[in-house]
């Protein structure tokens, strides 16, 4: 579900409008989405190790699920 931007927090507004400016650089790099979306992953998932334990990542990871099979993104790959 999308969130308006003055819902978010400002840290994770501004670490939002920092990975767009990074996509938008790596896209102009002409590197593949598919690279650039693993190499995001890999890092998210790398820092929340960091930050929560196991069962805290299966939780995000299914909620991230949750978001893909309620059709959260399939307007945006359209």
């Amino acid at each position: 579900m999308p969130h308006d931007e003055d819902d978010l927090p400002a840290d994770l507004s501004h670490a939002g409008a920092v990975v767009d400016k990074a996509i938008e650089h790596m896209v102009g790099q002409n590197i593949d989405s598919l690279a650039i979306a693993s190499a995001l992953l890999g890092g998210a998932l790398g820092l929340l190790s960091r930050a929560m334990n196991e069962d805290g990542m299966v939780a995000v990871l299914n909620n991230a699920i949750a978001s893909v099979r309620s059709g959260a993104f399939r307007e945006r790959a359209e």
